[in-house]
């Protein structure tokens, strides 16, 4: 198995046709299915199949392209490494957030990485937490902000934070004028969330569970922030999120946010990364940069609801 044989395949994925994507890669076409060829004798399975709409990737495809692109993107890592000169970090970096953090972590981070470390090229990505998930353990993306739902022992990682979680609502249904609300309270309500297992939904399922109430009435599952924020501001219903996904919205008081107790709902959010692949320099500058950046935002209550964690390591 060759690189031009991975990068041709990951071409070929992503053009849909071998035509364009011989075009992409600046070879014949001819060579390019003799490549793909003989890639797929030596895997034992074909990697594609023709259909009306062009060329597709068969299942053992699909399961083989995010190892192509991990593998890809491990060796350009390495030759950054091998071709620089001096000590200062540098090469490209992936870095995963989930829908619900971006809007508090992603400017800041980018503008830190841009003026302290300007030759790594930070590319962030905003996904569900279940496909970064996947993404990290396939070596597609470097490092990835995930809630620990119990499931991070797959990973390595360092917690980052812990956020409180709110009764969302429209300004104009809310009817309690308290400023906080039992849990018990809050899963009486009729709720808007994120499909299980994403974002906050198990905790709050977890939470009920070893509170002994029952599951959280949900009568419309959303796992996107913008569609979220436009179904609140329409007065269809209500969320409960953390305050920084909604923090222009509430703080203009077209929502309310109320504190969730007895027991207090929160979420822990941590730094992860691959267990089995090597992190590179830039990698590890980044997250260094990553914690102390956190622990800036939440000193200074930019990150509204939040509190740092202790720093308890970064990627070796």
């Amino acid at each position: 198995m060759e690189l031009r044989q991975l990068r041709y395949f990951v071409a070929i994925s992503e053009c849909g046709s071998f035509s364009k994507a011989a075009e992409r890669v600046f070879v014949a076409q001819s060579a390019l299915s003799h490549q793909t060829a003989q890639l797929e004798d030596e895997i034992g399975t074909r990697l594609f199949h023709r259909s009306r709409r062009g060329i597709e990737l068969t299942e053992a495809g699909q399961r083989f392209l995010p190892h192509a692109v991990s593998i890809l993107r491990q060796s350009e890592e390495a030759m950054a490494s091998a071709r620089s000169t001096t000590n200062e970090p540098r090469g490209k970096v992936i870095f995963g957030l989930p829908h619900s953090a971006s809007n508090a972590l992603a400017l800041p981070l980018l503008r830190e990485v841009r003026r302290q470390f300007p030759a790594i090229q930070l590319e962030l990505t905003e996904e569900l937490t279940g496909n970064l998930s996947r993404q990290l353990i396939t070596g597609q993306i470097n490092l990835a902000v995930l809630f620990d739902d119990g499931h991070l022992s797959d990973f390595e990682f360092t917690p980052l934070l812990r956020e409180r979680m709110y009764l969302i609502e429209p300004a104009q249904d809310a009817t309690r004028q308290a400023q906080s609300i039992t849990l018990q309270q809050v899963l009486a309500l009729p709720l808007i969330l994120p499909a299980s297992p994403h974002g906050v939904r198990p905790i709050i399922e977890r939470a009920a569970a070893q509170a002994g109430l029952a599951s959280p009435q949900v009568f419309a599952d959303i796992s996107s922030i913008s569609i979220l924020r436009t179904s609140l501001l329409a007065g269809l219903g209500r969320t409960v999120l953390p305050l920084m996904p909604l923090k222009q919205e509430i703080e203009t008081g077209l929502l309310r946010a109320t504190a969730v107790i007895d027991p207090p709902l929160e979420r822990m959010l941590a730094l992860c990364w691959s267990k089995h692949i090597p992190t590179s320099s830039a990698s590890q500058a980044v997250a260094r940069l990553t914690h102390q950046l956190i622990r800036q935002l939440c000193a200074d209550q930019a990150w509204l609801g939040a509190s740092a964690m202790p720093d308890s390591g970064d990627p070796a």
